[in-house]
């Protein structure tokens, strides 16, 4: 039998069924029991009607689920699922999104706020002009973070009803001033931004300092919040022993013992340290990132001479900032580790230690950029033939720190490859991945993009001081001083004699000597070239774009960095809600491999870009002139034709 023929068999099989199924439908509704015409015309003479059995059981039905629902007992809901995504993921993206604009909106007021202040010392309108840019960002970025907190509260409430009240019973009494110091906040912020030009000077700074005031206030009420769910409670010396002991702020049950205890818990300070220095940090990039946007779209040479000088502003606080972050990275692993040596362990040597591989390369290109950027700066200035022999010196220091970072204690092997090495860890690079290794190559890395600085610092300039010499080999005497220290104490790491306890102590005096070089340097540096002698002039806007691109390169690396940190001080907790008291139940309660953290942190900083750059496009509106009719516009060209 042909094709044709089957499949014309089919159809007429289909329409046949189709006729029968309507015809059988309709006999079965004509057919369906009523009441005889009679007994119709009876009750409607009485009055009465009686229903059919039909009618009589679908309001017996009714009637039985009605019952059982008022006799239902209320039950509180402990999780919620969202379709697709998951109640987790949902979170996580909104609060995430929330603490990226909160930590600009944060961070941005700090720097706008010193470049008015140096400008009203000066007397420098350039600052004014700069101070303003940077904060013609908050009036959206402000909208966004209030947006966002507001889509994370009431996702909490929905998704989490159950935790969520748990955290209110904790902390009811912290509601009222955070909400009080929001409203002050949106006061300060707006009135700081359009009262630019109106108020005198002095009192335009007390706005900006109040508006940083309360800002960092409500950001340490919110840490508080945050930090408790890692570490329920605080360390105190209770017996008098000179040995702080661990005091708990709840009992076992989750029952509150002391506020003062929840609020001012392990890690609450040394989050608060960190989220500081990181906020400048990652505002300040973001800002760079917004100036290099503009230059990019700059028509004139004031313009993108104004922009450049922002870039280079905005990139110099990052960098500012990012050089002693790590050190406050450092300070928050020892408390969450002299809270819990499990969580310690967990984070260093368990399940994260492979995520910490990714911020070794993350934070390596943070230093690659900077140090690109200042490299390429040295071109706006004349005369810097002399320093351009020092870049290769610095450059390879650089690479080897970064490569020396990058290597995991702990290679992802094969079996065969495993068998090959004699063990899960490389026999020679193994060395490499230790702490003693790590620690002396972020102080060298720091130590080597402050010489970047310095010399970016000279370019252009003669020292006209008459100890110029003596104070020059003071500061390289410094500097390798300093250099040979931590190497030292990165070397004898390694030695027999020192146990694991004493090798960590070694990035005490590391840090140590890396700051102390830089601050003593600095001190020298001011004098020496306090009113040199200009050998050329510095050209703003003369910058190739791809320094423009640097800049936006160094801020996608911060914003993934800080998602990336926020995964894992968040999956420390494992299946608990507040560590210790509170479990998580929820088909949710399992820590998330890294790859499925680094795809939902890539999405969630895509995201952020998408909606930062509608706050650079809004905020670039305001430069732009007034629209007008184009018939308007038409017979102004006319006019000047006729008058030339």
């Amino acid at each position: 039998m042909s094709r044709n023929k089957i499949l014309f068999g089919i159809g007429v099989l289909a329409f046949v069924s189709v006729i029968v199924t309507v015809r059988l439908g309709g006999f079965l509704v004509d057919n369906e029991y009523r009441q005889p015409e009679r007994q119709v015309a009876v009750e409607e003479a009485t009055g009465e009607a009686e229903a059919t059995p039909r009618q009589q059981g679908i309001a017996d039905e009714q009637a039985a689920d009605e019952a059982e629902a008022r006799a239902r007992p209320y039950v509180e809901a402990e999780y919620r699922a969202v379709p697709f995504v998951g109640s987790r993921v949902t979170v996580w993206v909104l609060a995430q999104l929330h603490l990226l604009f909160a930590a600009f909106v944060l961070a941005v007021p700090i720097f706008a706020f010193i470049i008015e202040f140096i400008g009203y010392v000066t007397g420098e309108k350039r600052y004014d002009r700069l101070a303003y840019e940077f904060t013609k960002l908050l009036s959206v970025s402000f909208s966004m973070t209030a947006t966002f907190g507001a889509f994370l509260t009431f996702a909490l409430i929905i998704l989490y009803p159950k935790f969520t009240n748990y955290l209110m019973h904790i902390f009811s009494p912290t509601f009222l001033p955070y909400v009080l110091l929001f409203f002050l906040e949106a006061l300060f912020l707006y009135s700081y931004y359009y009262g630019w030009g109106k108020f005198g000077p002095k009192m335009h700074l007390f706005l900006g300092f109040m508006l940083n005031v309360v800002g960092t206030a409500i950001m340490f009420i919110a840490n508080a919040w945050l930090t408790f769910m890692m570490s329920p409670g605080k360390r105190e010396d209770v017996d008098g022993d000179g040995i702080p002991d661990f005091v708990s702020a709840v009992s076992e049950s989750g029952a509150l013992l002391s506020l003062r205890d929840a609020f001012f818990n392990f890690t609450w300070m040394p989050i608060n340290i960190h989220r500081i220095i990181a906020n400048v940090a990652f505002g300040g990039s973001i800002a760079a990132a917004y100036a290099a946007f503009r230059y990019l779209q700059a028509r004139n040479d004031e313009d993108r001479a104004h922009f450049d000088w922002m870039g280079y502003v905005g990139n110099f606080v990052a960098i500012i900032a990012f050089l002693p972050l790590p050190f406050a990275g450092y300070y928050l692993a020892a408390e969450i580790y002299a809270f819990s040596q499990t969580l310690g362990v967990q984070m260093m040597g368990g399940t994260f230690s492979w995520l910490f591989v990714l911020q070794a390369a993350l934070i390596g290109n943070l230093f690659l950029g900077a140090n690109y950027y200042l490299w390429l700066g040295m071109g706006r200035i004349e005369g810097t033939a002399h320093f351009h022999r020092f870049i290769k010196w610095l450059l390879i220091a650089i690479a080897l720190c970064f490569a020396v970072w990058a290597t995991p204690r702990y290679a992802i092997a094969s079996v065969s490859e495993i068998a090959a090495m004699g063990g899960s860890s490389h026999p020679q690079l193994s060395y490499l991945g230790q702490m003693s290794a790590k620690n002396t190559a972020v102080n060298i890395l720091i130590l080597s993009t402050y010489m970047s600085f310095l010399l970016y610092r000279r370019t252009g300039k003669t020292s006209i001081h008459p100890q110029r010499q003596l104070l020059a080999r003071t500061q390289v005497i410094i500097f390798a001083a300093a250099a040979a220290l931590v190497i030292f104490f990165g070397v004898f790491g390694y030695h027999q004699s020192v146990d694991a306890a004493t090798r960590i102590r070694f990035a005490i005096p590391q840090v140590y000597s890396v700051l102390a070089a830089m601050v003593a340097i600095t001190v020298i540096d001011l004098p020496l070239y306090r009113n040199a002698r200009q050998t050329g002039e510095t050209q703003w806007g003369r910058m190739p774009a791809v320094s423009q691109y640097a800049l936006i390169f160094i801020a996608l690396s911060f914003t993934w960095l800080m998602g990336l940190m926020g995964y894992v001080r968040s999956g420390l907790r494992q299946e608990w809600h507040v560590y210790g008291v509170v479990l998580d139940t929820s088909p949710d309660a399992y820590t998330p491999t890294l790859g499925f953290a680094t795809q939902i942190v890539s999405v969630t900083v895509l995201i952020f870009f998408g909606l930062i750059g509608v706050v650079f496009w809004l905020s670039s509106l305001s430069g732009k002139k007034a629209w007008e009719p184009k018939s308007a516009v038409e017979a102004d060209r006319l006019g000047e034709g006729h008058a030339a």
